[in-house]
């Protein structure tokens, strides 16, 4: 006879009608020559039904089993599950790691994951070890832009830690939280949440040597950039922009943030990106759809270099949704990102 079907049928009342089996409460079952003996585990703090379940629990055995059955309930205290340890993440995996720096925006549509994804790209081109994190957590989109998605990082353990492969691609290591979601997957996180996750996607990750790690920071300012540079050596930042009056109303945040005493990070340059529109069949031809110049007047006004213009060209964006970002072209956008690469290894010369 199935003891634990029997049992299904005592429910803790205080408990949102579960029964005891599924709340864990049983403990153990014994049957021998015309005996049954079952156990129920308590917590430490008393359980004002503890009688009342214990008669229950009888009580049902009674109902099911032949006459003549001897049944005794006993009752433990049980220990609540030790708490899961929490992640040591240290320093160590970014200890080889020569550059730090983080690609932000005051606000989201200018094209900061693509200015990271293809500086990156031209980074490896010009000889550097590169690797990109990918922090902007609710806006994955370093798997769909490389070419990666259903790639799944794998793990090793090294000296008792977990530690992540990151992908490898176009001479770069990638690593995103996107390749542990499904695609189209709402990440629903509160700030805590998204916090501990980039850590991961930074501390845990096993980069090896690097010259540069860039790290694809959400759009905005606030919690998540805060935690990032106060917690892991972020050199200094680049700040993404268009030259729209709107956009660039937004970097002055984002250049406040950087130069706020309690994180005081260098700004190595701003990129204006959609500089102006090239027809592809008319690489010669300059469009300032966006306005001009708005990001040379901003990098001027702070006195932040201005790093590169990035002209607005159809490919980039549908090398972006194929997967194989502009950056490994030759084309005048491919040249412009291989131009930031340079400018930027310069500034951290």
């Amino acid at each position: 006879m199935d003891l634990l079907k029997i049992l299904e049928e005592v429910v803790h009342p205080a408990l949102g009608e579960k029964n005891i089996v599924e709340l864990g409460m049983v403990d153990g079952v014994v049957e021998s020559d015309g005996k049954v003996e079952v156990t129920l585990g308590f917590p430490k703090k008393p359980d004002p039904l503890k009688d009342y379940l214990v008669g229950a629990t009888k009580a049902a055995l009674i109902r099911a089993l032949p006459e003549g059955v001897e049944i005794e309930v006993k009752t433990v205290v049980k220990n609540p599950s030790p708490k899961p340890q929490k992640l040591e993440l240290d320093l160590e995996q970014i200890s080889c790691v020569r550059h730090i720096i983080g690609v932000a925006s005051g606000k989201g549509g200018v094209g900061k994951s693509t200015v990271a994804v293809n500086l990156a790209i031209a980074l490896a081109r010009a000889g550097y070890k590169v690797g990109l994190a990918d922090a902007d957590v609710y806006g994955p989109s370093v798997p769909l832009m490389t070419g990666t998605e259903g790639a799944v990082p794998a793990a090793v353990e090294e000296e008792g830690k977990q530690l992540i492969i990151p992908i490898e691609k176009y001479g770069v290591k990638w690593m995103s939280v996107g390749y542990f979601a499904e695609r189209g997957q709402a990440l629903i996180w509160r700030g805590p949440m998204a916090c501990s996750a980039l850590k991961q996607m930074i501390l845990q990750v096993k980069w090896g040597d690097l010259d540069f790690l860039l790290i694809d920071m959400p759009p905005g300012t606030g919690d998540i950039h805060i935690s990032l540079v106060q917690e892991i050596p972020v050199e200094g930042a680049l700040i993404v922009t268009t030259p729209q009056a709107v956009a660039l109303s937004d970097v002055e945040k984002g250049v406040d943030m950087f130069r706020n005493k309690n994180i005081n990070r260098r700004i190595f340059g701003i990129v204006e990106n959609m500089a102006w529109f090239t027809p592809e069949e008319h690489p010669s031809e300059k469009y300032f759809i966006f306005g001009r110049d708005g990001g040379a007047a901003m990098a001027e006004r702070f006195g932040i270099p201005l790093l590169a213009q990035i002209p607005l060209v159809q490919s980039i964006r549908e090398d972006g949704d194929a997967g194989t970002p502009a950056a490994l072209s030759s084309r005048p956008d491919g040249l412009a990102f291989m131009a930031l690469a340079s400018a930027l290894a310069d500034e951290c010369a």
